[in-house]
């Protein structure tokens, strides 16, 4: 394992970016985004040697499917360790922008998608460079349930207050169970756990088990 990887991780991910991030309504989701110039700004001070790519395709920084629309891709690499990233072109509804407009159904009528524009693939291209920052360990909070359910703010308000003392038992004891995670399979069944548990852990403690699973899984070949 790369201990360089492992040391860009702790440093990045102790940074605590929360009043640097927008919320934005869609539909009846919450969206969380970081600016752009905070997260490059804030890895450049902590390895000036960071530098990014957008990928050209043709000469283009996009591909383009008829079908399924646009979607970019973003490299950054520091002191030769280098992750890549991609993120579809979408529209305030989160539907793939093509290179024409079209229509979609909903429960309540008919919607359509506009063409997207190079404005709208800029701003996607910005949203992948902090997306692929946030792999490098800045911000990977902001993104860590991106593809999970969250409570509702009615919800939350309806729920006791959680014994903080019971938060960092069940915390430790993930790690432990992660840690002692035999193979692949084992490490996903434990992982899963953490999943059902997500919403008793702070950011940093959950970011902190995507990061154990991750440089677990890099150990495991079966």
């Amino acid at each position: 394992m790369n201990s360089n990887k492992i040391e860009h991780f702790a440093i990045l991910n102790k940074i605590d970016v929360s009043d640097k991030t927008e919320t934005k309504k869609s539909n009846s989701t919450e969206l969380t985004y970081l600016s752009w110039a905070f997260a490059w700004g804030e890895l450049k001070k902590n390895y000036p040697c960071a530098i990014y790519e957008v990928q050209k395709f043709n000469g283009l920084p996009y591909v383009l499917d008829p079908l399924t629309g646009y979607i970019v891709y973003t490299k950054i690499t520091i002191e030769n360790i280098t992750h890549e990233m991609w993120l579809p072109v979408l529209d305030v509804a989160n539907k793939a922008m093509k290179d024409k407009p079209y229509e979609y159904k909903t429960k309540f009528g008919t919607k359509t998608c506009e063409a997207a524009t190079m404005f709208d693939i800029n701003k996607t291209i910005m949203r992948c460079l902090v997306k692929n920052i946030a792999m490098f360990g800045l911000g990977l909070y902001i993104f860590a349930g991106e593809d999970l359910p969250e409570d509702s703010d009615q919800e939350q308000d309806n729920k006791k207050p959680i014994n903080k003392q019971a938060i960092k038992i069940d915390f430790e004891s993930y790690k432990q169970l992660l840690l002692e995670s035999k193979n692949l399979n084992e490490l996903r069944i434990n992982f899963e756990n953490c999943y059902i548990k997500k919403s008793e852990f702070t950011k940093l403690e959950y970011a902190e088990l995507l990061n154990i699973k991750d440089n677990l899984k890099n150990n495991f070949t079966s």
